[in-house]
């Protein structure tokens, strides 16, 4: 397996299950419950931590989208990190995908007209 095939192996979009969506929204509310919880001991870096493990489970569980890179970004920032950012990604990201999969598929050979 050559490197293009490697990260388009790890970047794939997984079909969006009812599991997968729940699991998504138990972790992104867990992480943002977190932080607020964590925010006495905030310079211990453990809310970073708590971004972090977000950010990789959620991609693992509704695969890589742009909008979850500036969430992560955001969370760095010291008074907006207290607003559930990662719950409203995670729901847009749902629906998302879920538009996506609605689409119907891209034809594989164009139609062929006879003169």
């Amino acid at each position: 397996m050559n490197l293009p095939e490697k990260l388009n192996f790890l970047f794939r979009t997984p079909i969006v299950t009812r599991k997968r969506i729940v699991l998504a929204l138990a972790v992104a509310v867990a992480a943002d419950a977190l932080q607020v919880l964590l925010l006495p001991i905030a310079w211990t870096f453990a809310q970073s931590a708590v971004d972090v493990v977000a950010m990789i489970l959620i991609m693992w569980l509704l695969g890589f989208h742009l909008l979850l890179l500036p969430t992560f970004v955001v969370e760095f920032v010291p008074v907006i990190d207290m607003l559930p950012t990662w719950t409203a990604c995670t729901a847009a990201v749902i629906a998302f995908r879920k538009r996506e999969q609605r689409q119907p598929a891209p034809p594989t050979s164009p139609p062929t007209i006879e003169i």
